[in-house]
């Protein structure tokens, strides 16, 4: 089964290495959460350890994909700089940038996240 949802055939070298680095990264963060599955779980200290290097293995996969996917791919270099490493509460650095409401709970928008019509 292809991990491709537009015929493959159209799509350029560069979509496909996206895509491949997005499904990677997706597969790394899935076994970060397999493995601290079984760290939380393991009533083995010796066991726990391997799995917990092996969720820490994983974690730093996720992150030097991440880093590919900044250096390459439009959009993340802006959006990882927005909202990583930042003090405080993450919905507060939400800001102007970003009209529309993602679900935040914060409160009713009349807002159709498209902008302001000037006249």
């Amino acid at each position: 089964m292809s991990n491709y949802h537009e015929p493959a055939e159209e799509l350029s070298q560069e979509a496909r290495n996206f895509s491949r680095a997005l499904n990677s990264l997706k597969e790394e963060i899935e076994a970060v959460d397999w493995y601290h599955q079984r760290v939380v779980t393991s009533n083995d200290d010796d066991l726990a350890a391997i799995m917990a290097h092996n969720r820490d293995e994983e974690i730093e996969h996720a992150c030097m994909t991440l880093e590919w996917l900044r250096r390459n791919m439009p959009g993340w270099d802006e959006e990882l700089r927005n909202w990583l490493f930042k003090e405080g509460n993450i919905m507060d650095s939400h800001g102007d940038d970003h009209d529309d409401d993602h679900g935040s709970g914060g409160g009713k928008s009349d807002s159709l996240g498209i902008g302001k019509i000037k006249k």
